[in-house]
């Protein structure tokens, strides 16, 4: 069964493309397939769950991606007419933040609903093979956001692009091209910040992106109910799901992303279904929030993410903002065979080297409240001990530069910790750096009420034998602190992005020029 199946795909692959040769035109056809790359069969595993699932080989496919979990799901249309899940491929790496791609150079994988057609699948992609999504879309344009060559492609490396291995590329793209060949004009790729259920949206409900993922979970949810590619539109800088001509209409209504919508309506069976799935959403979202659901981490500075599968593979892997895992779990990936090869230049995610400032919107970071004895007074005066040891001097200035004289610290051991703060050294914290390395007796995490307790003998110990307090365990405070650098790879994988071109016209078109003159500025 599955060797005639190949058979016949493969005959009907020759066949389309000697026939257009024959005629004399260059047509999408024949750019989908130009080199062995992009020629590859489907695989007999695929075949056989296709069978098994009542899918032809040319059927049309439908493409949904989520970041948090990094995985990419293949939709197929099977005899019935509906889409059945294929295949869910892990994600090897993504870039950016949860949420939309918003201007050229933010690193933002984007997010929405896009088009792909022939002539944006690219033979001859830099990165082994690849299909520009699309961004941007109307939507986006209407906003006035930017950016280009926003791809999925190979090569486990990302700058706003979404990367594969290159052999779930070859794969992902021999669906793509057998659907064309099978008629289907454009297959529909739905890209989304995490998967679109009530405790995800409750969990992320203080994000300032949480109005275009609601929208966003509406053609989610059409697609949910119906098992059909939702129909999209674009008005007053909104998606529209399956508009359709009002009764009295005699044409289908126009759509224009930056002007009014025309009248339109829903279909009643699909409105009807999404509207009991959106009550249910909500029942269940006002339940999560009303529990005290913990609200996800905002602004940590990690650059994108990576699947678990991938991540447990590579010295010092990390997941960076899709899901991670831990222990036993972490142990069983690392052993198991990863899907596709992991170049050995791959970046993992990790901190950005220039951390942006806070969000008003963000989370603030708030200590477990300690007891009433354990509460530390920022504005303690100088104990007789700092004075002794020489810091009277350098904690007054610290003083006036409105520092404090008590000070909490992550940690007593070297290397220092982290803090939690994300912003970069300012003056008065060098100071305080100085001050502590020159005033022992300063920056101790010691009560102010603490400090009559001092005795004479105490008091009167010479500098070089004074000892710094070591604060109580139940004293000591821990700051929540980012994850450390990573030590870069090599200047070639520090430099990978997305370099490949949409392809003008049907036939793939390669630039003569050099990928870091073409691309020098960061997706």
């Amino acid at each position: 069964m599955i060797s005639s199946s190949l058979a016949r795909a493969l005959l009907t692959s020759v066949a389309l493309v000697t026939s257009v040769l024959l005629a004399g035109c260059d047509t999408d056809q024949v750019s989908l397939a130009t080199n062995a790359k992009a020629n590859q069969p489907v695989s007999p595993k695929l075949l056989a769950a296709m069978t098994e699932k009542d899918m032809d080989l040319q059927s049309p496919i439908l493409v949904r991606l989520f970041k948090q979990e990094a995985e990419l799901e293949v939709w197929k249309q099977t005899r019935s007419g509906q889409f059945a899940l294929l295949k869910t491929y892990p994600i090897c790496r993504w870039s950016g933040d949860l949420g939309p791609k918003v201007r050229e150079g933010d690193r933002q994988a984007p997010e929405g609903f896009y088009s792909i057609n022939p002539s944006q699948m690219n033979p001859q992609s830099a990165y082994y093979l690849s299909f520009n999504t699309g961004y941007p879309n109307a939507f986006d344009r209407a906003l006035g956001r930017s950016g280009s060559q926003l791809m999925v492609h190979g090569d486990c490396s990302s700058r706003g692009c979404y990367a594969m291995t290159d052999e779930q590329i070859a794969e992902i793209y021999s669906l793509g091209r057998e659907s064309f060949f099978g008629g289907q004009k454009a297959f529909q790729f739905q890209a989304y910040p995490f998967r679109m259920t009530p405790v995800n949206m409750a969990k992320h409900r203080n994000n300032p992106n949480m109005a275009f993922w609601k929208m966003i979970k509406e053609g989610n949810d059409h697609f949910e109910v119906t098992r059909q590619e939702p129909k999209v539109d674009f008005c007053e800088k909104k998606y529209v799901f399956d508009a359709a001509k009002t009764p009295d209409a005699k044409r289908d209504p126009v759509f224009d992303a930056s002007a009014k919508c025309p009248a339109y309506v829903i279909p009643d069976d699909i409105a009807s279904a999404v509207r009991e799935k959106e009550q249910k959403d909500e029942a269940e979202y006002a339940r999560l929030v009303a529990k005290g659901t913990p609200m996800a981490r905002m602004n940590t500075g990690i650059d994108g993410g990576m699947n678990k599968v991938f991540a447990a593979k590579i010295p010092e892997g990390s997941t960076g903002l899709s899901e991670g895992a831990e222990g036993s779990t972490l142990q069983m990936l690392a052993m198991s065979k990863a899907p596709g090869t992991i170049p050995g230049t791959v970046n993992p995610p990790r901190p950005n080297l220039e951390p942006a400032a806070a969000s008003p919107q963000s989370e603030p970071v708030v200590a477990a409240p300690a007891q009433a004895s354990n509460t530390r007074v920022a504005a303690a005066a100088p104990t007789d001990k700092e004075n002794s040891q020489g810091g009277g001097f350098f904690s007054g200035l610290a003083r006036k530069m409105g520092m404090g004289s008590a000070d909490t610290t992550a940690t007593a051991s070297p290397p220092p910790a982290t803090t939690a703060s994300a912003t970069p050294p300012t003056a008065a914290s060098r100071l305080k750096a100085a001050v502590t390395r020159f005033a022992p007796g300063h920056g101790t995490a010691k009560d102010a009420k603490d400090a009559p307790k001092e005795t004479a003998k105490e008091a009167a110990k010479p500098v070089a034998a004074a000892k710094p307090a070591e604060p109580k365990p139940a004293d000591t405070k821990v700051a929540a602190s980012r994850p450390p650098l990573k030590p870069s790879v090599s200047d070639s994988a520090a430099a990978a992005g997305s370099k490949d071109a949409q392809l003008a016209g049907a036939a793939p078109v390669m630039s003569s020029n050099s990928f870091d003159s073409r691309f020098g500025a960061v997706k």
